[in-house]
């Protein structure tokens, strides 16, 4: 059977602080060259950061691989003032602005009870619309519902799309349809976006992302049943425009 070519969009996600909760999106507008819009647009140093102006790899960051608490956060954001509303079961809400200095210290005071014995938290660093993505470029993340079906059949259990931090997920392709693609490129509607790598994964995914918990060990699912680690792909926006929840998607 040939590969499926068309799909939609099921799930549009934001993640304004990198690994400190996300947000549910019922359309968004891209730009060339650029990653999502606010999307990971600040992330959290810790007491052994390096110092550095703009993108930085992961590791100099708090994240849910190491600090598997954060998992269970979830984010609201207000782009008119810069403002963020961070959830969470057991701490409740905290509402603040990730660029006055004084609001970081209350935001680090609220979120240490997640923090356990690992790095702690230290401040706040912005890399602005560039945003601090994983990838070493201005990536989108593209997940497939049915490659996450597949990973959840293989579990034995729920597992939630949350876990995987994907920006734009797409229904009505084949599962793992997704790793074909490299070198071609999605429409959907004026937006053109160039399919790259597949995105490696890492112990953040183990994490529940409502407790914050690691209950499934996610990597040994994907290496032992699927011979791989990796889940979605990394793409580029080559042609910018407004995408919304149902659009149709289209490999090209």
């Amino acid at each position: 059977m040939a590969p499926q070519r068309m799909g939609s969009v099921a799930a549009l996600w934001r993640h304004p602080i990198k690994s400190h909760g996300r947000e549910a999106l019922n359309s968004v507008t891209l730009t060339k060259g650029q990653t999502m819009p606010w999307d990971r647009r600040w992330a959290v140093t810790h007491d052994r950061s390096r110092d550095r102006d703009g993108w930085d790899v992961c590791r100099n960051f708090m994240i849910g691989a190491i600090t598997p608490g954060l998992a269970g956060l979830w984010a609201r954001l207000d782009t008119a003032t810069a403002t963020v509303t961070l959830s969470h079961v057991d701490l409740g809400d905290l509402t603040f602005r990730p660029d006055d200095s004084d609001d970081i210290a209350r935001f680090l005071e609220w979120v240490a009870p997640l923090t356990g014995d690992g790095p702690q938290p230290r401040g706040i660093v912005s890399a602005g619309d560039r945003g601090m993505t994983d990838s070493d470029f201005p990536s989108l993340s593209l997940m497939s519902t049915a490659s996450h079906a597949a990973v959840a059949d293989a579990c034995g259990a729920a597992l939630e799309q949350t876990r995987w931090r994907g920006n734009v997920w797409l229904d009505g392709f084949a599962a793992w349809d997704e790793f074909n693609w490299y070198g071609r490129s999605l429409r959907i509607g004026d937006v053109v976006l160039d399919i790259g790598d597949p995105i490696e994964r890492c112990a953040h995914t183990r994490a529940n992302p409502v407790t914050g918990q690691r209950d499934l060990d996610t990597v040994a699912v994907l290496r032992d049943r699927f011979g791989h680690t990796d889940f979605g792909v990394y793409a580029t926006v080559a042609q910018g425009g407004t995408i919304a929840l149902g659009d149709t998607a289209e490999v090209i």
